[in-house]
């Protein structure tokens, strides 16, 4: 089980031994591919875990990913965003250069809680194609213990595609149960970040991509999601 505090919003293990990341998520800038869907969620999975990132001082990430749980310095009763994809949290966090955020975690937690949170969840913008009227969306945001945001996928150079990223934002309930119910590993992924980074700037785009986590479409019902994306 696991416990880390609220890393900035954007718009902010176990112990286990680092992951491997043999499939590139996103191919090269410059590569052509097919088409994605406008919103989907693509992740790290397996049967049972999703992994997500969020970037934190070195005060609460370097604990987190030594003990495993996030401190108790971890503010559980504030809104928290995690994010599915690494290369949109490369964007968010500088790649561990920004203040605040210079050390990157890669949380595993459970499916289960996963999914709680979407269903709980509520899009944190009045869309007239979900919600009947705008008093409604915000009667749902208000009592929502979870929301989503849907933002452009960023490439190798952080450039925004034409496909959208999910951030998922808990607060109360969901904050509480990410950190001490849902979270069954935290592994300090910043020195991949850098080296990431680093092959980038040097114009291996190959190389870089290479080492990037293999994040697949998510398995999941469309109806599950209709509440979230239109």
């Amino acid at each position: 089980m696991g416990r880390v505090n609220n890393p900035i919003h954007p718009a902010p293990g176990t112990r286990p031994a680092p992951a491997t990341h043999p499939t590139p998520a996103i191919p090269p800038a410059d590569a052509a591919g097919p088409a994605l869907p406008a919103r989907q969620i693509r992740a790290r999975h397996t049967d049972s875990t999703i992994t997500v990132y969020q970037a934190y001082t070195p005060g609460i990430g370097v604990p987190a990913a030594r003990d495993g749980r996030f401190p108790a310095s971890w503010k559980r009763d504030r809104m928290t965003w995690i994010k599915p994809s690494f290369l949109w949290m490369m964007y968010r966090c500088g790649w561990g250069t920004k203040e605040g955020q210079e050390t990157v975690l890669a949380v595993e937690i459970s499916r289960e809680g996963f999914e709680w949170a979407l269903d709980h969840s509520c899009l944190s913008h009045y869309d007239r194609r979900i919600h009947p009227d705008e008093t409604a969306w915000k009667r749902q945001l208000k009592r929502s213990p979870a929301r989503v945001q849907w933002d452009p996928e960023r490439d190798l150079r952080l450039n925004p595609l034409p496909h959208r990223s999910l951030q998922l934002g808990l607060a109360g309930d969901a904050s509480r149960r990410y950190a001490d119910e849902w979270t069954v590993g935290i592994t300090d992924v910043t020195a991949l970040a850098a080296e990431v980074h680093r092959r980038v700037r040097e114009g291996d785009l190959d190389g870089a991509a290479s080492l990037l986590p293999d994040e697949r479409p998510y398995p999941l019902d469309d109806a599950r999601l209709a509440h979230l994306r239109h």
